[in-house]
Protein backbone atom coordinates (compact mmCIF):
# COMPACT_ATOMS: atom_id res chain seq x y z
CA UNK A 1 0.00 0.00 0.00
CA UNK A 2 1.09 3.50 -1.22
CA UNK A 3 1.31 6.48 0.81
CA UNK A 4 0.58 9.91 -0.64
CA UNK A 5 0.69 13.55 0.71
CA UNK A 6 -0.51 15.84 -1.84
CA UNK A 7 0.50 19.17 -1.19
CA UNK A 8 -1.64 21.98 -2.77
CA UNK A 9 0.56 25.06 -2.79
CA UNK A 10 -1.07 26.99 -5.82
CA UNK A 11 -2.98 29.78 -5.60
CA UNK A 12 -6.05 30.80 -7.30
CA UNK A 13 -5.46 33.21 -9.81
CA UNK A 14 -4.94 31.94 -13.10
CA UNK A 15 -6.10 29.31 -15.17
CA UNK A 16 -2.71 27.53 -14.52
CA UNK A 17 -3.41 27.25 -11.08
CA UNK A 18 -6.83 25.95 -11.83
CA UNK A 19 -5.35 22.95 -13.52
CA UNK A 20 -3.17 22.30 -10.64
CA UNK A 21 -5.43 21.82 -8.31
CA UNK A 22 -6.99 19.71 -10.22
CA UNK A 23 -4.27 17.74 -11.04
CA UNK A 24 -4.01 17.50 -7.54
CA UNK A 25 -7.41 16.22 -6.44
CA UNK A 26 -7.77 13.67 -9.13
CA UNK A 27 -4.14 12.38 -7.73
CA UNK A 28 -5.52 12.09 -4.76
CA UNK A 29 -8.91 10.49 -5.92
CA UNK A 30 -6.70 7.79 -8.08
CA UNK A 31 -4.39 6.82 -5.03
CA UNK A 32 -7.83 6.73 -2.82
CA UNK A 33 -9.61 4.43 -5.28
CA UNK A 34 -6.32 1.81 -5.22
CA UNK A 35 -7.09 1.99 -1.63
CA UNK A 36 -3.98 3.56 -0.18
CA UNK A 37 -2.97 6.65 2.49
CA UNK A 38 -3.59 9.60 1.45
CA UNK A 39 -3.26 12.96 3.02
CA UNK A 40 -4.50 16.14 0.86
CA UNK A 41 -2.88 19.43 2.07
CA UNK A 42 -3.81 22.73 1.60
CA UNK A 43 -0.55 25.02 2.23
CA UNK A 44 0.28 28.47 1.54
CA UNK A 45 -1.26 30.39 -1.32
CA UNK A 46 -3.42 27.02 -1.87
CA UNK A 47 -5.35 27.52 1.31
CA UNK A 48 -7.22 29.68 -0.27
CA UNK A 49 -9.15 26.80 -2.67
CA UNK A 50 -11.01 25.60 1.04
CA UNK A 51 -13.24 28.74 0.29
CA UNK A 52 -13.46 28.24 -3.60
CA UNK A 53 -14.29 24.42 -3.19
CA UNK A 54 -16.67 24.40 -0.59
CA UNK A 55 -18.82 26.78 -3.25
CA UNK A 56 -21.23 24.01 -4.10
CA UNK A 57 -21.33 25.21 -8.14
CA UNK A 58 -17.57 25.36 -8.63
CA UNK A 59 -16.94 22.51 -11.00
CA UNK A 60 -14.54 21.06 -8.58
CA UNK A 61 -17.12 21.06 -5.64
CA UNK A 62 -18.05 17.53 -5.69
CA UNK A 63 -14.34 15.70 -6.43
CA UNK A 64 -13.28 17.86 -3.72
CA UNK A 65 -15.70 17.02 -1.63
CA UNK A 66 -15.17 13.44 -2.29
CA UNK A 67 -12.16 13.67 -0.68
CA UNK A 68 -12.90 15.81 2.26
CA UNK A 69 -11.81 13.35 4.59
CA UNK A 70 -8.57 13.32 4.04
CA UNK A 71 -8.19 17.00 3.50
CA UNK A 72 -6.33 19.31 5.95
CA UNK A 73 -4.96 23.02 5.86
CA UNK A 74 -2.15 24.83 7.40
CA UNK A 75 -3.43 27.06 10.17
CA UNK A 76 -0.51 29.72 9.75
CA UNK A 77 -1.28 30.11 6.29
CA UNK A 78 -5.01 30.15 6.29
CA UNK A 79 -4.35 33.11 8.66
CA UNK A 80 -1.70 34.53 5.89
CA UNK A 81 -3.94 34.34 3.38
CA UNK A 82 -7.23 35.38 5.02
CA UNK A 83 -9.25 32.27 5.18
CA UNK A 84 -9.07 30.83 8.45
CA UNK A 85 -13.04 31.34 9.10
CA UNK A 86 -13.64 29.42 5.63
CA UNK A 87 -10.94 26.82 6.66
CA UNK A 88 -12.95 26.68 9.75
CA UNK A 89 -16.23 26.01 8.12
CA UNK A 90 -15.41 23.35 6.15
CA UNK A 91 -14.56 19.28 6.93
CA UNK A 92 -10.81 20.34 6.77
CA UNK A 93 -8.51 19.86 9.93
CA UNK A 94 -6.33 22.58 10.65
CA UNK A 95 -2.53 21.71 11.35
CA UNK A 96 -0.27 23.79 13.41
CA UNK A 97 2.08 21.26 14.10
CA UNK A 98 5.32 22.94 13.59
CA UNK A 99 5.67 26.11 14.22
CA UNK A 100 2.17 26.94 13.26
CA UNK A 101 2.34 24.37 9.96
CA UNK A 102 2.29 20.75 9.15
CA UNK A 103 4.43 19.06 9.35
CA UNK A 104 6.13 17.92 6.33
CA UNK A 105 9.09 15.77 8.12
CA UNK A 106 6.37 13.89 9.99
CA UNK A 107 5.14 12.61 6.99
CA UNK A 108 8.35 11.75 5.72
CA UNK A 109 9.28 10.00 8.47
CA UNK A 110 5.60 8.30 8.61
CA UNK A 111 6.84 6.96 5.26
CA UNK A 112 4.77 9.19 2.55
CA UNK A 113 5.89 10.11 -0.73
CA UNK A 114 5.32 13.83 -0.47
CA UNK A 115 3.77 14.82 -4.05
CA UNK A 116 3.24 19.17 -4.33
CA UNK A 117 1.26 21.08 -7.13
Amino acid sequence: MAKAAIIILAGTESHADLGRITNALQTAKEFVDEGDDVEVIFDGAGTQWVAELEDEDHKLHSLYSSLDEYASVCEYCAGAFEVTDAAKSSDAVLLDEYEGHPSLHSLVTEGYEIITF
